[in-house]
């Protein structure tokens, strides 16, 4: 037989999501104390480079990948701005072909590498996205994008994991839960997004 759960009573989801809401609120508190320096400079490194004609590379898997390709849209098409060049941003998380093609051939570790082979080149940058730093195919990517003499910004939780030591900047939210640390992940892109706006556009 299988086994009974007692319904929730009207209160107790409430009583959940004004926890989750509180919980969240409190880190991206925490993370505007300690972080937010991080933030600024994650966002001058991609004005740089998109300043000297350079591309963004984005990766990650699952929300991450979501991440990576909500961060592309809004440089490629615009956050606030109304009218502005599409700057170069891409996501390697999109490419349904291109992903499956080299999982099958090569395997799942080099899914993102070998895209960063294809469209890195020197003063790129790769922004690599991993709440436990430790993602294999994530790894890879910002080993090749070293290799080419990319810049690397590392997107964790935590201490960063093994992420931390191939990042040229690392944004770690203090965080363990991968939900929470994915919403700081996209607010801080959402943020980061602005900055490179307003800096290469001027205000809305």
């Amino acid at each position: 037989m299988g086994i009974k759960r007692k319904a929730l009573s009207k209160s107790e989801p409430l009583v959940l999501i004004r926890q989750r809401l509180k919980e969240s609120a409190a880190l991206k508190e925490r993370v505007a104390r300690e972080n937010a320096e991080v933030i600024d400079a994650m966002a001058r490194a991609m004005i740089s480079v998109l300043k000297k004609g350079g591309k963004i590379l984005l990766c990650g898997n699952g929300g991450s990948a979501a991440d990576a390709q909500h961060i592309a849209a809004e440089l490629v098409v615009r956050l606030y701005k109304l009218e502005r060049k599409a700057l170069p941003v891409l996501s390697l998380a999109t490419n349904t072909s291109a992903l499956t093609a080299e999982g099958n051939d090569h395997g799942f570790e080099t899914i993102f590498s070998r895209q960063v082979e294809a469209f890195g080149g020197p003063g790129d940058l790769l922004i690599a996205i991993s709440t436990s730093g430790n993602s294999p195919n994530v790894l890879r990517a910002a080993e090749q994008a070293r290799k080419q003499r990319m810049t690397v910004i590392g997107m964790t939780g935590e201490r960063g994991g093994r992420l931390a030591k191939l990042s040229d900047l690392l944004f770690a939210v203090p965080a363990k839960h991968a939900a929470r640390v994915q919403e700081v992940h996209i607010t801080a892109g959402h943020i980061a997004c602005e900055l490179v706006e307003r800096s290469l556009f001027g205000e809305s």
